[in-house]
């Protein structure tokens, strides 16, 4: 193993750790302060916990509960999608886990807006760093990415609708307060994440070049995206022109663009943000 490999490791399992670290830390101050529901397993595992200390007075460790319900998940993403991914994962799954179990309780603030919007901050945070570790918190992320990259079933619609019946059954047993509080925490969370993260967005390149077959390659070789030529012509001079289109991550376009600037400095580049997309698009394998 070369030392690249080493370090990327190296600062894949400390952005872990850090992640594991922070959502436990959230769950021990604000969601347990707040009562709040988290996405996922996690809300779940909290639900849980409440039921039975309510109606059957028997505390539940929620440790040995949210793995559980992950064991699952986990062997199909270590057999499907990827096994340093999934061994990651299992870092922020565990440690997190076991923390939230050995830290002690804490209260910040009793003010359940502040719980809402800080916790969600906080909670948006962490996954970014899983996401950018190249892994996940667990549960529903790990069914979600499998069924879209094997059966190209897009499956985030149905975790939002599953979190949203955890969501209803929280409301319908202990109250509609904490409910309608927590889909404030999973909003801001949310929008963190999409503010942090941009490998799931998309732009679209339209490159009007006199150089397009080295413009072709350069995308190629930067993205392992294709492109397509397209014979135009300027109306001012009316120079026959070409232009090439192509549809990137977002997190590469920064570093595309430029490649393209140096490659033809007479290029004009329209960079489009892409809402939707259907058909082939590659998609970079988990490790």
């Amino acid at each position: 193993m070369d030392k690249k490999t080493l370090r990327s490791d190296a600062r894949r399992i400390l952005l872990c750790t850090i992640a594991g670290l922070i959502i436990a830390v959230n769950l021990r101050t604000f969601i347990h302060t707040g009562e709040l529901i988290p996405a996922g397993f996690s809300g779940v595992t909290l639900l849980l916990q409440t039921v039975f200390r309510t109606f059957f007075h028997i505390e539940l460790p929620y440790s040995p509960v949210y793995i559980l319900m992950n064991l699952f998940p986990i062997i199909i993403s270590f057999r499907k999608i990827g096994k340093k991914y999934t061994i990651y994962s299992c870092v922020v799954i565990i440690l997190g886990s076991i923390l939230t179990d050995l830290l002690p309780a804490y209260i910040i603030t009793y003010d359940i807006l502040l719980i809402s919007v800080f916790g969600g901050l906080v909670n948006g945070f962490a996954i970014a760093l899983c996401l950018y570790a190249g892994a996940t918190s667990g549960g529903t992320d790990f069914i979600a990415i499998y069924f879209s990259e094997h059966h190209n079933v897009d499956a985030w619609d149905y975790v939002m609708y599953f979190n949203a019946l955890v969501l209803l059954i929280d409301g319908a047993l202990f109250g509609w307060d904490k409910a309608l509080y927590s889909i404030i925490f999973q909003f801001v969370s949310t929008q963190v994440i999409k503010a942090m993260y941009k490998h799931y967005q998309k732009h679209t390149l339209f490159v009007v070049t006199d150089k397009p077959a080295q413009i072709a390659a350069l995308i190629n070789r930067e993205t392992m995206h294709g492109s397509t030529e397209i014979d135009v012509k300027g109306t001012y001079q009316g120079t026959p022109r070409q232009m090439i289109y192509s549809v990137i991550d977002t997190d590469e376009l920064k570093h595309v663009v430029r490649q393209i600037r140096e490659a033809d400095p007479e290029a004009f580049v329209n960079v489009v943000k892409t809402d939707s997309l259907a058909g082939k698009f590659h998609m970079r394998p988990k490790d």
